[in-house]
């Protein structure tokens, strides 16, 4: 059955700066969609949302969008001027009937919809923001980086949210984790190309790169054959001039249309090198606390960092990560307990709030003027790990073009601030980084390559991250902050996290299990069949065989809450993770079986 479309652009062209972003450029969204739209930073994903969104005037081309169909689009920053507070902003669009809306979106995005709008801070107005749009519920919402300035908690629920509504949405997002979970089809803006698959982001990925690949023999196949055209019009030609004029005009043609083809944009030239080695232990942690006012931020802790780790710092937005890390590295001294610092070491540091970054200033004198990395006498080069560089040069490393270096870096985009950042870090030597936040705003490609760096880095890092698939790819344990001061050491990233405080899909809660299977039970096949003697048995023994798999996975559990088990007896810790795991498989299998038996039994 054919779905309706909510909106058309058909032949769209942009222009900015004389530089085209699009040229005849169409694509349709209908009822249902659940569209990711994804693309290199400055492949023109947000301008192209804007245009969809009508708060962008195309130079030419159509947008269509059918009467009584409603559209929202999720401000990046949004107007708040005339409202008391975010919730106000929030909810003007509402009826007061309406208004309680927002107080439910709020609560599962974690913002106070009373905070005035002069003290709300930029990641609380985005959340009103975001907000603003789910309380509305449009026919079709434009989310634009919806995750940035959401803890793991957050974007679960928003995630579920997502998941629930009939609500058509066009997404963009570096989040992997949340875009393959939420995404049937994909929009891929590629140098003001915008292709379409109708599969979600997991496929991306491979059809990305048989694109390229199919382009990339094209080309080939189109220079070899300029190459021979070429050959044959200086040795044959003076026999045959009138005869073969078409032949040179079609070599003309060749060599135009190779002309036109657009080189794709490279990844950033990032390199990570590590100093001299430090000592086998980085740092060694023996019961800190914190506690700010009334709040309590940490419970006496332990932690010992050795060489070569990677730990992840998780938990809800003011739970404490960040004060941990600082407290870890020296920058904050903790209310009790000791901290230990090895030996030899260099500390690198991504701060998430790019506060190592002059925004009035340019992107030329933020290096340049930078006391560890500017050149005595030259002001045109910067030392990069030791080596003096041009600085234009070492910008376009980082995918900036020649235009860019004497701009202020208040006029970047988020991700360009970012690789900025990851620039200056990027140009020292070091054996100790310190990554607060560092996946906001980045594309896929350069995530990955930021991951395959830190995958070779002979250092130790340090990670704090809402991103879940970054956290599965880089951290080898995983620090949860889990509320009234209690911070937990786990083996893995984000996933081995979930598995071992039992919250994977494979071990819902108990309420949820007893209406799964209430549900099941209710369910009578179109036919009633007969079960045989041993499916009879079978289904009379599952529910004890449930139950009893149930009692040993809350004794691990309880077993593996110990916060000391982890660092203390590792083998232990690893014998009882392996044992829930397969006890949660084993439970899972069991009520499928159930489930299927009973619908059997009719």
């Amino acid at each position: 059955m054919a779905r309706a479309p909510l909106l058309q652009l058909s032949d769209i062209s942009l222009t900015f700066g004389g530089e085209p972003i699009f040229s005849d450029l169409g694509l349709v969204v209908q009822q249902g969609d659940r569209v990711a739209l994804v693309g290199r930073n400055g492949s023109g994903k947000s301008t192209l949302m804007k245009v969809m969104a009508a708060l962008v005037e195309a130079d030419s081309g159509s947008r269509v969008v059918p009467p009584g169909t409603s559209v929202g689009y999720m401000e990046q920053d949004p107007d708040m001027s005339g409202f008391a507070t975010i919730g106000d902003y929030a909810a003007s669009a509402l009826d007061e009937t309406e208004a309680y809306k927002v107080d439910m979106v709020a609560d599962g995005l974690k913002f106070d919809p009373s905070t005035p709008v002069e003290t709300a801070s930029g990641g609380e107005k985005r959340r009103a923001a975001l907000a603003k749009l789910m309380a509305e519920a449009p026919d079709l919402m434009l989310l634009d980086e919806p995750t940035n300035h959401l803890d793991i908690q957050a974007i679960q629920w928003l995630e579920d949210e997502l998941k629930a509504t009939r609500t058509a949405y066009v997404l963009i997002s570096h989040d992997r984790a949340f875009l393959r979970a939420l995404t049937k089809a994909t929009l891929w803006i590629d140098r003001g190309v915008v292709r379409r698959q109708e599969q979600g982001f997991d496929a991306f990925e491979a059809w990305r790169d048989k694109t390229w690949e199919e382009e990339d023999d094209q080309r080939h196949k189109l220079d070899r054959k300029i190459k021979a055209e070429a050959r044959w019009a200086v040795e044959g030609i003076s026999a045959r001039r009138k005869r073969n004029q078409g032949r040179v005009r079609a070599l003309q043609e060749l060599r135009k249309t190779r002309s036109s083809m657009i080189r794709r944009q490279g990844a950033a030239d990032m390199a990570l090198e590590s100093g001299p080695k430090s000592g086998k232990k980085v740092i060694e942690a023996e019961g800190i606390s914190k506690t700010y006012g009334e709040k309590l931020i940490l419970r006496p802790f332990d932690l010992k960092v050795q060489r070569g780790d990677r730990v992840a710092f998780i938990g809800p937005n003011g739970a404490g990560k960040t004060t941990l890390l600082k407290m870890l590295i020296g920058q904050e001294e903790p209310d009790a307990g000791t901290v230990k610092m090895g030996t030899n070491l260099e500390l690198a540091v991504f701060d998430q709030t790019r506060a190592q970054l002059n925004p009035d200033m340019t992107l030329w004198d933020n290096l340049t003027l930078d006391p560890e990395m500017a050149v005595s006498g030259r002001s045109d080069q910067v030392m990069v790990r030791g080596t003096p560089k041009h600085v234009v040069g070492y910008l376009k490393d980082f995918l900036f073009d020649e235009r860019q270096v004497r701009a202020p870096v208040r006029s970047l985009s988020g991700g360009e601030k970012a690789r900025l950042l990851l620039a200056r870090i990027m140009a020292r030597e070091s054996n100790l980084l310190v990554l607060d936040e560092p996946t906001n705003d980045l594309d896929i490609e350069t995530l990955d390559l930021l991951q395959e760096l830190l995958d070779d880095y002979d250092g130790t890092v340090l990670l704090v991250s809402h991103d879940r698939d970054f956290l599965d790819r880089v951290a080898t344990t995983t620090i949860a902050m889990e509320g009234q001061g209690q911070a937990t050491a786990y083996a893995g990233g984000w996933t081995d996290y979930q598995s071992q405080r039992g919250t994977v899909d494979a071990m819902p809660d108990p309420v949820k299990r007893r209406a799964r299977q209430d549900e099941a039970a209710q369910k009578t096949a179109p036919k009633a069949e007969e079960l045989s003697f041993t499916e009879k048995h079978r289904l009379e023994e599952l529910p004890s065989v449930i139950e009893r798999l149930e009692a040993e996975i809350a004794k691990l559990e309880e077993f593996l809450m110990d916060p000391d088990l982890f660092t203390k007896e590792p083998a232990k810790f690893q014998k009882a993770t392996d044992a829930l795991v397969e006890r949660q498989g084993a439970l899972a299998m069991a009520e499928e079986e159930w489930m299927t038996l009973e619908e059997k039994a009719g």
